[in-house]
């Protein structure tokens, strides 16, 4: 079934690219709203039936907001932040930016509207950031009962910046920190079968008001997921225990860069694992196998081997 005309904001991100070409290649009509059309250049997989256009959707206008989801089926939002910076915080965009984009796809008589969260979404989480996350599934819940909310683990593919930020770091650096030990668990999800449950969520109505937790396989803890990376890319560095209390006054420190490797409200997530409930409907509820870890690392973290 041809998921039909489907605006995605948030479409030029890591996720978003592979949710797009999932879509497009399964004949769908793709509206991508960005808050730079200029700079995104999208190429449509071979074969693909389905098409891609860029549009300005800045998610705090709300004039581009309603422009984007005109005439759409469905609507997909998956923007978010992970630190802020002087311009971009938390609450404007997982808040009040996905009740724009909730009030605006209800407005239009869309048929469908999937809200990208994230696991550890809860407003009594020490961290703002899952604070907001979880802020902005009740704003969204408010305008559109009926959506769909996806929560998911840590993503990884090709593009992510989780396993790439850290082979990068263990280029240059003797050492990988681990934060209050290494000891939270994760549940890495590969961004395909991401992709491939947005598709399968429009796909069924049976989905609509639910929330899904998605995780793969396995679960890790944060240094084995380190211990696995470095073997991946041949390298022995130091895997140097951090308490909390001294990472958070680096993250304090550090959160006022451009691009802050850690930031002390990161430092509070970490004091959560990120792993589903097994209370929540997930991947199997939708007809997906998890891809494991090791079948995917490998593919493209080889360009950080030793030559």
């Amino acid at each position: 079934m041809s998921p039909g005309r489907v605006t995605v904001f948030g479409g030029s991100g890591f996720i978003g690219r592979s949710i797009v070409e999932r879509l497009v290649a399964e004949g769908a009509s793709v509206r991508v709203g960005v808050r730079h059309p200029e700079k995104a250049v999208f190429e449509p997989p071979a074969g693909a039936q389905g098409s891609v256009e860029l549009v300005y959707g800045n998610v705090q206008d709300e004039a581009a907001i309603s422009a984007a989801v005109d005439a759409a089926d469905h609507v997909i939002n998956l923007v978010g932040i992970l630190h802020e910076t002087r311009r971009q915080k938390f609450a404007p965009i997982h808040e009040e930016g996905a009740r724009r984009v909730a009030a605006a796809a209800k407005k239009a008589g869309v048929h469908r509207l999937v809200h990208m969260s994230a696991l550890g979404a809860s407003e009594t989480s020490p961290s703002e950031y899952a604070r907001s996350k979880a802020a902005g599934e009740r704003a969204v819940r408010r305008v559109f009962p009926e959506a769909t909310i996806v929560r998911p683990s840590v993503v990884f593919g090709p593009r992510d910046d989780f396993f790439n930020r850290f082979a990068r770091m263990a280029l240059l650096s003797p050492a990988l920190p681990l934060i209050g030990g290494g000891k939270t668990r994760f549940q890495p999800v590969y961004v395909g079968d991401v992709a491939r449950a947005y598709s399968a969520i429009l796909a069924d109505p049976g989905t609509q008001g639910r929330t899904y937790e998605l995780g793969g396989p396995d679960i890790h803890t944060f240094r084995r997921l380190m211990e696995i990376l470095l073997a991946e890319i041949d390298r022995k560095r130091l895997l140097l225990p951090l308490p909390f209390f001294v990472a958070e006054i680096l993250g304090t420190v550090l959160q006022a860069l451009p691009r802050p490797p850690i930031t002390r409200d990161q430092v509070e997530l970490l004091r959560a694992d990120n792993v589903v409930s097994g209370t929540a409907p997930g991947l199997a509820d939708l007809g997906i196998d998890p891809t494991p870890l090791r079948a995917i690392l490998p593919t493209y973290l080889e360009k950080y081997r030793r030559g």
